[in-house]
């Protein structure tokens, strides 16, 4: 970083380790198979992936990703994941709106720092607890198989949980990424699809 700021010039920085490219680069090129899958800022890539493959590439731990079921009636959109009910914002609802989404499965993406300890939200079973000094990696399970991961402060009050202890996980509404199932394009932060040019008759 300092070299780069001493010469100030441009550099193209090739690595496969995401802390290096987080942390040097002013953009970031993320490339799959020699295809280009998103050029941003360190900050777009993290809190807008607009794929799968970027959501599960960058962050540590990883984001979770779990199956959730999409549904619509006159109220909006609402979202269930792992059985429980998850409440969508308006910017989300207005995002899916504009895209026009289908009610139906959608892969649901949670990074495990916007999962907290609650007194409600998704019940999980503690598995392995990863004690970091500052913070912990808590590896749940939920009642259908899905493994969440929470990245969780460690406070003297709070004491990792035994194998086995059942709690809940709520994640932060506004923090939530939804995927297509079938192609992994964000269904928040993909570019929209081009309108199809009008048809003929249509012109006429």
């Amino acid at each position: 970083i300092k070299l780069r700021q001493r010469i100030n010039t441009t550099f193209i920085y090739v690595t496969h380790d995401q802390t290096e490219a987080m942390t040097l680069g002013d953009r970031i090129v993320i490339m799959q198979d020699g295809n280009i899958m998103q050029v941003g800022t360190p900050s777009e890539v993290f809190n807008k992936p607009q794929n799968l493959f970027v959501a599960g590439f960058i962050g540590m731990p990883q984001m979770n990703f779990a199956q959730g079921k999409l549904r619509k009636d006159e109220r909006g959109y609402t979202l269930s994941v792992c059985g429980t009910v998850i409440g969508l914002t308006d910017w989300q609802k207005e995002a899916l709106e504009a895209r026009k989404t289908e009610p139906g499965t959608v892969t649901v993406g949670i990074r495990p720092e916007h999962l907290k300890l609650a007194g409600t939200g998704i019940p999980v079973k503690s598995d392995v607890c990863e004690l970091t000094g500052s913070t912990m990696n808590l590896h749940t399970r939920t009642a259908d198989g899905t493994e969440l991961v929470a990245l969780v402060q460690v406070r003297e009050e709070l004491e990792a949980p035994k194998p086995g202890t059942e709690f809940f996980l709520q994640p932060e509404e506004s923090r939530l990424h939804l995927f297509d199932s079938e192609t992994g394009q964000s269904l928040f932060y993909s570019p929209l699809p081009a309108p199809e040019e009008p048809k003929e008759e249509e012109k006429k």
